[in-house]
């Protein structure tokens, strides 16, 4: 009877919500953000821009990017969906580079693909801004490598196949190729990035061909920087790494509650070396975030804690990139910073 008394006090509750949220309010003041059906309104007119579609919007933005006086801006050469996602993508007007089916990616040169990519580089232009053009995702966000692996290698592969296996190294370069070839003639290219984030793990798991030493992410660099260099001799190419390093005779790490943590920044396991990748022959800069509220997250020591300091970490990290440069100073590095709250200090033990 307990239980029967709750599930009608349940009901009772649940449709009192639905009456309250249907007493009508008062006409918001001008400048409050309403809704309207599914859309926000402010002052009677459509309020959000998740796409900048609209080319009044595209050249207002790349207005106030000037204005800030940005030379150079990072954006997406590719945005994937797999093909059951067709019908939300003609209805929302969505943004789409390759549709996906067991049959491998087609291109969507149209208007709502490469189209609006040719608008944003033409219009980039206009304003004398430059762009870096990311050909793939480390991460599943917007149809990255992990829809080659899945599509290609199967549903149990590893993340780390998309650097080996020949069917999906194929296909990216095809893709590539056809990135490459409608942009080489454009001096509004800045630089080819090959991936955002290369790592042997995405959010698919890793696999044994993929850890610290066998420089499989570096081999991969390589190969794709070789092979964009030989359709385009005269645009910057770049890896879009987070410029992890890989100190192989060094124990680099810091102690948290009486226990050495080796540092994944530094050990290698990230998959990328830093330092052997900016002098790779076709690598013209480097690239590096800094994440450190997500690489170290809970385990990183608190602020009353003798070996935590926001300065040191962060100001060590950008001179360690910086360095580099010494070691290959026919390659410039590029910073490319997230804000972050939680770096820990880098000790060497």
């Amino acid at each position: 009877m307990k239980h029967v008394l709750l599930a009608w006090l349940a009901c009772i509750a649940a449709v009192v919500g639905t009456l309250g949220a249907r007493v009508p309010v008062s006409k918001p003041p001008r400048g409050f953000v309403t809704t309207k059906g599914r859309s926000f309104v402010l002052d009677g007119k459509p309020f959000w821009l998740p796409l900048l579609t609209n080319q009044r919007d595209i050249e207002a933005t790349f207005k106030e990017m000037k204005g800030a006086g940005i030379k150079v801006l990072r954006t997406w050469g590719f945005n994937a969906i797999n093909t059951t996602e067709l019908p939300f993508a003609y209805e929302s007007g969505l943004t789409y580079y390759q549709v996906w089916d067991k049959n491998g990616w087609r291109l969507n040169d149209g208007p709502q693909g490469l189209k609006r990519l040719d608008n944003v580089i033409e219009t980039a232009g206009k304003y004398g801004i430059k762009i870096i053009l990311a050909f793939t995702n480390n991460w599943v966000g917007y149809g990255g490598s992990e829809l080659y692996v899945n599509w290609i290698a199967g549903a149990i592969a590893t993340h780390d196949v998309f650097y080996s296996d020949r069917r999906i190294v194929a296909s990216y370069q095809k893709y590539v190729k056809t990135l490459v070839n409608r942009y080489k003639h454009s001096s509004n290219i800045f630089a080819w990035e090959l991936m955002n984030e290369a790592r042997c793990r995405g959010d698919l798991q890793g696999g044994p061909n993929c850890v610290a030493g066998t420089d499989l992410i570096s081999h991969w660099y390589k190969e794709q920087a070789d092979f964009v260099r030989e359709l385009d001799p005269h645009h910057l190419i770049t890896t879009g790494g987070e410029g992890h390093f890989y100190k192989r005779n060094e124990d680099i790490g810091y102690w948290l509650d009486g226990q050495w943590i080796s540092d994944y920044n530094y050990n290698g396991q990230a998959g990328e070396d830093f330092d052997l990748d900016l002098t790779l022959d076709n690598i013209d800069f480097g690239t590096y975030h800094i994440y450190p509220q997500f690489w170290y997250g809970s385990t990183l020591d608190k602020p009353d804690r003798d070996n935590f300091t926001i300065e040191d970490w962060g100001l060590d990290w950008i001179q360690q990139h910086a360095d580099c440069t010494l070691l290959s100073p026919q390659h410039g590095t590029l910073f490319i910073s997230r804000s972050s709250q939680l770096p820990s200090k880098r000790t060497n033990r």
